[in-house]
């Protein structure tokens, strides 16, 4: 009998990172989980999790310990907010987290490394329109990124060509476009849009307050991808025999002012939208899915309504245990329940 595959998840504790083990876990695999922080939002699937500082070479090494598969997500990130206010501080810890745990990987003989890059990396000049062209995954180049986010994640992506250029490390990289769902940071000014509307329109519907304050117009776009169809691409892609950056997101491009209404109507609220001075980032952004559908003969499934569906219950749910109110039942006015990890695994 075969022994289990031993894969490696960097960055477990984390939103994408803590869905991706417990996916793994039910195709099973064995995992190991490793982070700074445990999970924030319910107990690690992981057979092993262990608190380690990545951007420590002697961390690094022991996280790759006899591992078979690196899927490295570990970062310091957040929402724009967070994005364009420390440049500093997140080159200076991502490229410390990266170039450490790929070279750990080598040193101990890792035979696949998957690393996760994202949309960032594309250029500002390609980005200046709401009607955005779609972004191909050459279009990275020549370089622009908008923020140091951006150039840490193009630079690492060069970073995993080259190890298997010169050393032989299977690599991976793909290209996240705007991961949104449950168990992921809500509140605090590190989380992403979608969190974000969904905390102010819960806040908007238990407090009776219904004006939303959006960062600019609101007219700037982007698409949104749900977290289980994420999961499920970073395993067919580490799958594959393809080595070159690969989108991955859906493909269909929505306002912040749309994306208020959908999250509104979730709610069966009216809400008033007020327009503030923020960082809005590029002006338009949507992912380009031809080579996606390509190589891997798929794509997200789970539509931006459905996503965020299971979002906002689960954020009203945090939002109303905060307040000190009771729970609603799990089901919205619509009957939607949170998919199973087994439904998750049969799309």
């Amino acid at each position: 009998m075969a022994a289990r595959k031993k894969v490696l998840v960097t960055g477990a504790g984390g939103f994408i990172g803590h869905h991706l083990v417990t996916y793994l876990k039910h195709l099973d695999y064995w995992v190991r989980g490793v982070d700074i922080k445990e999970p924030e939002y319910g107990s690690t699937d992981a057979d092993e999790f262990e608190l380690l500082d990545l951007r420590r070479w002697d961390n690094c090494l022991q996280a790759t310990r006899e591992i078979d598969d690196v899927y490295a997500l570990a970062a310091d990130m957040g929402g724009m907010g967070f994005i364009s206010a420390n440049n500093a501080l997140i080159l200076r810890n991502n490229l410390l987290i990266s170039t450490h745990t790929i070279e750990a990987a080598r040193v101990n003989n890792a035979k696949r490394y998957l690393y996760t890059s994202s949309a960032c990396v594309y250029p500002e000049f390609k980005q200046t329109d709401t009607q955005v062209v779609p972004l191909r995954e050459e279009d990275a180049y020549p370089a622009q990124p908008q923020d140091a986010y951006g150039w840490e994640k193009l630079i690492t992506e060069r970073l995993a060509m080259h190890y298997f250029q010169d050393f032989g490390l299977d690599t991976r990289t793909v290209r996240f476009h705007n991961i949104f769902g449950p168990l992921g940071t809500w509140t605090g000014g590190r989380e992403k849009a979608p969190a974000a509307m969904c905390r102010k329109i819960a806040m908007a519907k238990l407090t009776g307050n219904h004006e939303i304050e959006i960062w600019g117009d609101g007219e700037q776009t982007r698409s949104f991808c749900y977290i289980d169809d994420t999961v499920i691409g970073i395993h067919k892609l580490m799958c594959s025999d393809f080595r070159d950056p690969l989108n991955l997101g859906q493909d269909r491009m929505v306002t912040i002012n749309q994306l208020a209404d959908m999250v509104a109507d979730i709610a069966e609220i009216e809400i008033v939208k007020k327009h503030i001075p923020g960082p809005m980032g590029v002006r338009g952004r949507n992912s380009d899915n031809t080579r996606l559908r390509e190589i891997l003969k798929w794509e997200p499934q789970i539509s931006l309504e459905e996503g965020l569906r299971h979002t906002y219950m689960w954020i009203e749910g945090q939002v109303r245990a905060k307040m000190g109110l009771p729970q609603q039942p799990t089901t919205t006015a619509n009957g939607v329940k949170p998919l199973s990890v087994q439904e998750q695994i049969s799309r």
